[in-house]
């Protein structure tokens, strides 16, 4: 694990350019990675996309949809050079704080239920397990993996 950085670090909104060095994180943090395709879709219908990097280096992302009131989290990602260190949970809090921004009031998001990391983070911010998708992600030979269901009221 690298050392914390946080004199350097900024977030700002994903561009089409940062989406090769995105493309490195995704693979890199996970077994079934999102498809480059996926990443310019969701820019080009105007998700809310956010980078956070140092130096030029992009350390991780987060993306979000909204719309009727509600905000869907659809990917958060650090690369795991750098998980650890609470760029996760600074990417999160901008995404919600975005959220707040435009009136939304519930924010949900899904996580695999292997992934306690992630579970934690959500807990610490107060989300609500609300329900679990059941055989939701691939999990390789091992077939589906259930997801659990989060919640967050923002109002």
């Amino acid at each position: 694990m690298n050392a914390v950085i946080t004199s350097r670090v900024q977030l700002r909104s994903m561009q089409m350019t940062d989406l090769a060095r995105v493309m490195v994180i995704e693979k890199a943090a996970y077994p079934f990675p999102w498809t480059l395709s996926i990443f310019e879709d969701c820019l080009q219908v105007g998700y809310t996309a956010r980078v956070l990097e140092a130096d030029k280096q992009l350390m991780g992302y987060g993306l979000m949809s909204t719309g009727a009131g509600e905000a869907h989290i659809l990917n958060l990602c650090v690369h795991p050079n750098w998980q650890h260190c609470g760029y996760g949970k600074r990417i999160l809090k901008d995404l919600l704080s975005l959220a707040k921004q435009q009136d939304i009031q519930t924010v949900f998001l899904d996580v695999r239920l292997s992934n306690q990391n992630a579970i934690k983070l959500y807990d610490q911010l107060c989300f609500n397990q609300i329900g679990m998708r059941k055989n939701y992600y691939p999990n390789g030979k091992r077939g589906q993996e259930h997801a659990l269901m989060f919640a967050l009221e923002l109002k």
